[in-house]
């Protein structure tokens, strides 16, 4: 007989009135058990008898569910729910609000928490020594592993006690934002009131310089303020906290990479130890117990969770919320969701209580607090209250959800800025996830468009700032819909656009008018029928150029909007569009859909190389990165063969099928991909997993791929028919690695709950647990990273953290236990057997690779592909003579494997994110982006490196001598170099500066060199004798870039102050002073004429007449701002870059020939001399192809191996190709 539901209070409350109608519903049915109802609901018995106890008002589906099973009338029970929802809604909810809840929920520990943060006591402590040791300190660590609460309830308070060997005068505290050098100069000034006292700035969220802040000029102003507490004087001490998948971000600013290399921090997982006191302490302080089961089963779930302890705090809020007296117990843990799914029925649990009007209006606030990553994590966005107001009742149904939002502590309201409480939210309620996957185009437009309707405002509503062409058609496109909730501004810029392209056509049919009845006047004077017959073809003309124009705009929009996934389609409707009309908006959507379909950078992959794989003959091999493509190798020539766009996040598997014709990719992005190795293309997107897709393997036939997810699932899928043939379901988290046994009979798969299993490939069956990986040294349980059969199928290996275990397959008993040098856990591990069985390949933490003899367990061989940790991935060549080295700098080395020699590099740039800078013949080009001052020759043509220049300190400018023959490097030690370009010997090196050096520039001649410092001097140099000349001081600030006039009598130097001086070289001094820029001088460049000087600076580009030195044109319609710039040698063309853009200007007419639209921020330039090709470095390194004709070419020549039917089915436009 089933237990007597407690009685009930229906006068208690509307949730106790809603329970006991609903019971007196059940008694009115017979009485019908809570078992017989789950028979008739979705339910179980137990969610059903919970939905009757009072305790909380169930969710919608639910309650309708249990009026359902007792017969009861949907409708009349959904009205009553609705009611009770909003009187619950209505009432004070005392202590159910967390007010006096012992853990803070995704709400961050702000510093009168300090006496509830528990677990990072460790951490603080060295947070604080750090400080004491210099005056500029990063806190970095994954999302949701605590960094905000170290900051503000372990830091903050450590100081005010002050215990501290630091004692501030004041602590500050605050995030970027969008506008940093707006929002926040007072907070970076010294506090006035303490004048020997530092005060103390505490930067979190950090990352959101390059996530929010749009103006390249104002990130790297507010970065130079930060970094200004280094110097002596300064009585700053700064603390940064930034996402470790941000970190790279910060290689593209080298003095903030200086900064970094010895003040970080690096916050970890918590131990288990740390854990226990975090959950238990924050509860016994406020008298209550926590059930040991509970933690227990706490501590096991967030251990090694990425991001978990805001999860694991939002779980423990919500058990607080279910406590029975003074206990938290493991059952009310287990009602809120567990530690993976509170968070997600917390929201639920909100957005399933509103009405239609409220949850539409929920989802345009939630997509509106969002950042969408393209090739970067999604983010949180703060938002103004403002930006979130629809018209009419809408603004009543925001500020209803905004309440019920921040009540629910799923968001947090900080006067008129509205921000997710914790980006965990993103992550973990599917609703939002599935919400900003099948609108992540839409909002990518819309973010863009909210921009730029910003910086238009900004600009005083300059209608150079303002859409046109194509990206005005993927804004009308994309955001032209009902729903989509533009603000008044928004919808303001779009109709200023649509107006200003209206007007431009207006006047160019205006001109049109006037020449065509010119030229009838004219006629009329001749011949009277001729003037018809010539108005009428006229007439025609201008229609069918007119058809021609909107016809090249709309296959132009359409190959921008196809570019990121399709991007060899994109150039071809590009090229159409090209050749139908030859305007600006053709031109750039030509020149960006060729960039990205050739992918000509310099570096096998952008970070770190995900995953690798050798095809079965050997002859390519697939990489992946950290961006969205994967790349095909041709072994024997060394150079990449094929790129593959499909996926929208990160690739983390590859894998041939045995024969050839395929090739698996597990992405991020929650698909896997079939793709075929001849054309290249897509065969099949396969979905299903929940959540990334981890792990990829073809059985022996090819008949059956099994992909491994985050979700804990594995997928079994048939090849031929491209559908799911089995779910294969026993890992309690995160599938890590599977294979196939030879005969194909056995799947072997492992994950981070360290267990390894073996499936029945008929079947789908379990047939045994095989082991539990632990590790080597401390015991614990370990992640099973890989796993491989050997080729004769009579040894399975498995490889955890510091151990590879080995079994033999007859009696699947251990065979050896393998000790792998290892001093870092998680790291990545790989497997390899050679074709003959004898011999695994065992990829280490201390970044070797090993060989070990199967049979005796003996290391036969070692390569040591470079410094720890060198080697993140490998692969070994079916013939196992060749093995793929992944070194975590973007590299693939090969290696002869019985020689232990490396015999090639692809893809053998380190990252150039500092320079780049052409050779005068354009052959050469100098790169640098990594810390040991190493610049690197490269052969252009076939991007083969000649040689290595070492420096020994951060490299931050070079350039060549006029004759080719010389370079010049500058570098953070205040020193200058110069290299014999041919033989890589030192010539020379230079020094008087005293901080770093920012610029250098030979004279056109040759025989002078000047160099620009942030010690705020310009110093000229005899090249030839290597001896100081002149030293010129009238700078006030650092000195960012110089150039020579091509008479060379005249210097112009920029500055951080805001200026450019003009020097008479001769005389050496000032000749003129160009002020009046918005903020520091980034940029300046001559016309080969020497008639125009360019300058580049707060996001605007200024060209002088250099006779008058008078402005004579301001080039604004650069909103996302331009620190860079070039002119094309005949100087008709002046190329202008900044945050990920390059625009092409006509300097006659001022306007924009073309621009190119990249990935990433751009901290430097080089133009080619022939002005064809430009190299771009930082985020976005790359070469570009300038000339629209010559590019066309190369796209028709790659469009003969191609049928345009297989690229673009729905479109006619095939372009026309000799």
């Amino acid at each position: 007989m089933g237990r007597r539901e407690k009685p009930l209070d229906p006068a208690a409350g509307p949730v106790q009135r809603f329970a006991a109608e609903l019971r007196e519903l059940r008694r009115a049915s017979g009485g019908t058990t809570y078992r017989a109802m789950a028979q008739r609901a979705p339910y179980s018995a137990a969610t059903l008898a919970e939905a009757a106890a009072g305790r909380r008002l169930p969710t919608l589906p639910v309650a309708l569910a249990y009026a359902q099973a007792c017969g009861g009338d949907r409708r009349e029970w959904e009205e009553r729910w609705r009611r009770a929802s909003a009187d619950a809604l209505a009432r004070p909810s005392g202590a159910e609000d967390g007010a006096d809840a012992p853990y803070p929920g995704l709400r961050r520990f702000q510093p009168e928490d300090e006496k509830r943060f528990f677990g990072r006591e460790q951490l603080t402590g060295d947070l604080v020594r750090r400080m004491g040791e210099g005056r500029f300190t990063a806190v970095v660590g994954a999302s949701g592993s605590g960094k905000s609460s170290l900051l503000r309830a372990g830091l903050i308070p450590a100081l005010r006690s002050g215990t501290a060997a630091v004692r501030p005068a004041a602590v500050r505290v605050f995030t970027p934002g969008p506008h940093p050098m707006r929002d926040h100069p007072r907070l970076l000034a010294p506090a006035s009131h303490a004048p020997d006292a530092d005060t103390v700035v505490v930067v979190d969220q950090f990352e959101e310089v390059f996530t929010l802040c749009r103006d390249p000029g104002e990130r790297r102003e507010f970065i130079g303020l930060l970094l200004a507490a280094r110097r002596p004087r300064s009585r700053l001490r700064v603390v940064v906290a930034v996402r470790a998948d941000f970190f790279g971000h910060c290689a593209g600013h080298p003095d903030l990479a200086d900064a970094l290399r010895d003040a970080t921090l690096l916050v970890g997982p918590m131990t288990p130890a740390q854990l226990r006191r975090a959950i238990v302490r924050p509860a016994a302080d406020a008298g209550l117990i926590v059930e040991r089961a509970l933690t227990a089963r706490l501590v096991d779930e967030a251990t090694g969770e990425p991001g978990g302890l805001p999860l694991m705090s939002h779980a423990l809020l919500e058990t607080w919320r279910r406590r029975r007296g003074r206990a938290l117990t493991l059952a009310a843990y287990e009602a809120a969701g567990g530690i993976r799914g509170a968070i997600a029925q917390t929201a639920e649990d909100l957005y399933t209580r509103l009405d239609p009007e409220q949850a539409a209006a929920a989802r345009r606030i939630l997509l509106r607090l969002v950042n969408p990553g393209e090739g970067a994590p999604d983010t949180r966005r703060p938002t103004d209250r403002g930006e979130l107001g629809a018209d009419g009742a809408g603004r009543t149904a925001e500020a209803e959800v905004l309440e019920r939002l921040a009540r629910a502590r799923l968001v947090t309201l900080d006067g008129s800025t509205v921000t997710l409480a914790h980006e965990a939210l993103i992550a973990a309620w599917p609703r939002l996830r599935g919400w900003i996957e099948a609108d992540r185009r839409r909002l990518l437009v819309h973010r863009q468009l909210t921009e730029a309707a910003q910086a238009w405002h900004s600009l005083d509503r300059d209608t150079g700032a303002l859409y046109r062409g194509a990206r005005l058609a993927a804004a009308r496109d994309r955001l032209g819909g009902a729903g989509v909730g533009l603000t008044a501004l928004e919808r303001e810029f779009l109709l200023a656009s649509e107006a200003a392209e209206e007007a431009e056509a207006e006047e160019a049919r205006a001109r049109t008018t006037r020449l065509r009845r010119l030229s009838v006047m004219l006629s009329a004077l001749l011949v009277l029928c001729a003037t018809a017959v010539a108005a009428t073809f006229q007439q025609y003309s201008i229609a069918r150029e007119q058809r021609r124009v909107v016809t090249s705009h709309e296959l132009a929009a359409q190959a921008d909007s196809m570019a990121g996934e399709r991007p060899e389609a994109a150039a071809m409707l590009a090229l159409a569009a090209f050749q139908r009309a030859d305007v600006p908006e053709t031109r750039s959507s030509l020149l960006s859909a060729y960039a990205r379909y050739r992918a000509d950078r310099f570096a096998a992959h952008a970070g770190t190389v995900s995953a690798m794989e050798f095809s079965p003959d050997g002859r390519t091999l697939a990489t992946a990165g950290d961006g969205h493509g994967v790349r095909l190798w041709d072994t024997r020539a060394r150079q990449i063969a094929a790129t593959l766009a499909g996926h929208t996040d990160r690739v983390n598997d590859v894998g041939f099928s045995p024969d050839g014709r395929l090739l698996a990719t597990a992405g991020d992005d929650r698909s896997a991909k079939l793709w075929d190795t001849r054309t290249h293309r897509v065969v099949a997107t396969l979905t299903g997993h929940t959540g990334q897709v981890t792990t990829v393997a073809f059985s022996p036939d090819g008949r059956t791929l099994a992909t491994g997810g985050g979700d804990g699932a594995v997928r079994l899928w048939d090849t031929g028919k491209e559908r799911q043939s089995a779910v294969l379901s026993g890992h309690t988290g995160e599938v890590t690695a599977v294979a196939f046994s030879p005969d194909g009979r056995t799947l072997v798969t492992g994950g981070v709950d360290a267990t390894l299993r073996m499936w029945d490939t008929a079947s789908g069956r379990e047939s045994a647990t095989l082991a539990v990986m632990r590790n080597a040294s401390t015991g614990q349980r370990s992640p099973v990273y890989d796993v491989a059969f050997s080729p004769d199928g009579r040894t399975l290996a498995a490889a955890g953290t510091e151990i590879t275990r080995l079994w033999d397959t007859a009696t699947y008993h251990y065979r050896k236990t393998t000790a792998v040098t290892g001093r870092r856990e998680h790291a990545h591990r790989e497997l390899a057997f050679t074709p003959d069985s004898r011999t695994l390949a065992v990829t280490g933490a201390d970044g070797t690779v090993r060989f070990w003899d199967t049979g005796d367990h003996r290391t036969t061989a070692t390569i040591t592909a470079g410094e720890e940790p060198a080697a993140y991935e490998t692969a070994l060549s079916p013939g196992g003579r060749v093995l793929a080295v992944a070194d975590g700098e973007g590299r693939v080395q090969l290696w002869d494997t019985a020689t232990q020699q490396r015999t090639a590099v692809l893809g053998a740039a380190a990252p150039f994110s500092r320079l780049a800078a052409f050779s005068p013949d354009g052959r050469t080009l100098a790169t640098t982006g990594s810390a040991d001052g190493a610049v690197e020759l490269w052969r252009v043509g076939g991007h083969r490196r000649l040689r290595t220049l070492g420096h020994g300190s951060d490299v931050h400018t070079a350039a060549f001598s006029p004759d080719g023959r010389t370079l010049a490097t500058g570098a953070a030690d205040g020193t200058v170099r110069l290299w014999d370009a041919d033989s890589g010997r030192r010539r020379a090196a230079l020094t008087g500066h005293t901080d770093a050096v920012t610029a250098v520039a030979f004279s056109p001649d040759g025989r002078t060199l000047a160099t620009g410092s942030a010690d705020d001097t310009v110093r000229l140099w005899d090249a030839g004798k290597g001896r100081q000349t002149a030293v010129l001081r009238r700078h006030t600030d650092r000195v960012r870039a110089l150039a020579f006039s091509p008479d060379g009598r005249t210097l112009a130097t920029a500055s951080a102050d805001r200026t450019v001086l003009v020097w008479e070289t001769g005389a050496r001094r000032v000749r003129t002073s160009l002020t009046g820029h918005e903020g520091p001088v980034t940029g300046v460049a001559f016309a080969p004429g020497g008639r125009l000087l360019a300058t580049a600076a707060g996001g605007r580009v200024r060209l002088w007449d250099t006779a008058s030195y008078r402005t004579a044109a301001t080039l604004t319609g650069h909103p996302d701002g331009a620190e860079h710039v070039a002119f094309a040698p005949g100087g008709e063309t002046l190329v202008t870059a900044g945050a990920g853009t390059i625009h092409l200007w006509d300097t006659a007419s001022h306007d924009t020939a073309a621009t190119l639209t990249g990935d990433g921020e751009i901290s430097a330039m080089a133009l080619s001399p022939d002005g064809r090709t430009l190299a771009t470095a930082g985020e976005e390194k790359r070469l570009w192809r300038i000339d629209a004709g010559e590019v066309a070419a190369e796209v028709c020549r790659a469009r003969r191996t191609h049928r345009w039917s297989e690229l673009v089915s729905d479109l006619p436009a095939a372009p026309s190709c000799p």
